[in-house]
């Protein structure tokens, strides 16, 4: 009696399950990206790390000449000034944009007529450009025509014009308050979608249970917002320890550099001045701020175990 054949499947190709395969798939879908990374952040970061270790100049390529641009840096009284600037900035403005804009994403989230009309205003100075932003603040803080302060004088609350641009204490208060007025819709606007996503049911479970509204906000939303916070405090910081624009319409740094961030006496240094390899070492200078601030919110992230049933 003869035995049926069976017919053998031929074993599909390497290419083949290459081209299955969801990883593969995966992979080239980020190429595209990868490449433009590549071109746009890799060699720009790599190539200003390198004119740091240069006394590269506007015109003159420069040779190596190792640390003597951070040597003369970390004797450099004006950088020093400019990193307490910047924490000084950067601290301040996060805060008060955290705050307040926290402060906004709750009223939003609450029932209130009008509610997609106000959340389109909110967005409003986050969506005109930085440059008209600092151009109108220049003007409310123009030491002879400031709406400020004609407004303050029409109140009785001072007796002459303030100098808000002028004098190095009001500069830093007045870019200060410019940066948090352009940044407080996007910390209001993220956190009010994570407040979107906090079921209502535990709300109402809490109340059952007698829980004010200080301990729903304590024990409820602030719990299961973290992660939004740490995500979202981190593109703050980010942007603000970052910010060019704003200070150099406003003040390019001044009154006596009062005001000058690492990025602004970077760009004073190695384009207006010429001095590329000094400006490259201001800029590399500030890699580790930005690592703290990607660190902070790696950490910050890992709440997210809480909400998964894991350990916090």
């Amino acid at each position: 009696m003869a035995v049926p054949s069976v017919a053998v499947q031929p074993r599909p190709s390497t290419l083949s399950r290459l081209a299955e395969s969801r990883n593969t798939l995966g992979l080239g879908f980020m190429l595209p990206a990868a490449a433009l990374l590549l071109v746009f952040l890799t060699y720009p970061l790599g190539l200003g790390i390198w004119l740091g270790f240069t006394d590269t100049r506007i015109g003159r390529p420069g040779i190596f000449i190792g640390a003597e641009n951070y040597e003369y840096l970390w004797s450099d009284s004006v950088f020093w000034l400019s990193v307490f600037n910047t924490l000084l900035y950067t601290v301040s403005a996060s805060i008060l944009k955290f705050v307040l804009g926290l402060w906004l994403a709750l009223i939003l989230n609450e029932k209130l007529p009008f509610k997609s009309f106000f959340r389109a205003v909110v967005l409003l100075p986050w969506v005109v450009p930085t440059v008209l932003s600092a151009i109108a603040f220049w003007w409310i803080y123009d030491s002879q025509f400031s709406i400020l302060s004609w407004a303050l004088q029409q109140m009785g609350l001072i007796d002459h014009r303030i100098n808000f641009l002028g004098d190095p204490t009001n500069a830093r208060a007045s870019v200060i308050a410019a940066n948090v007025w352009r940044g407080i819709p996007f910390v209001a606007i993220t956190l009010l979608a994570g407040l979107q996503t906090i079921p209502q049911s535990l709300y109402e479970a809490a109340t059952l249970d007698g829980a004010s509204r200080w301990q729903l906000f304590r024990h409820v939303t602030l719990p299961l917002l973290t992660p939004i916070i740490a995500i979202t405090m981190t593109f703050s910081v980010l942007f603000t320890f970052t910010d060019f624009q704003l200070i150099y319409v406003l003040t390019r740094g001044g009154p006596v550099n009062a005001t000058h961030l690492m990025a602004t006496l970077s760009f004073q240094r190695g384009i207006a001045g010429g001095q590329l390899g000094e400006g490259a070492a201001i800029a590399v200078a500030m890699i580790p701020f930005l690592l703290a601030a990607i660190l902070f919110s790696y950490f910050g992230l890992q709440r997210r175990r809480w909400q998964q049933g894991g350990g916090d």
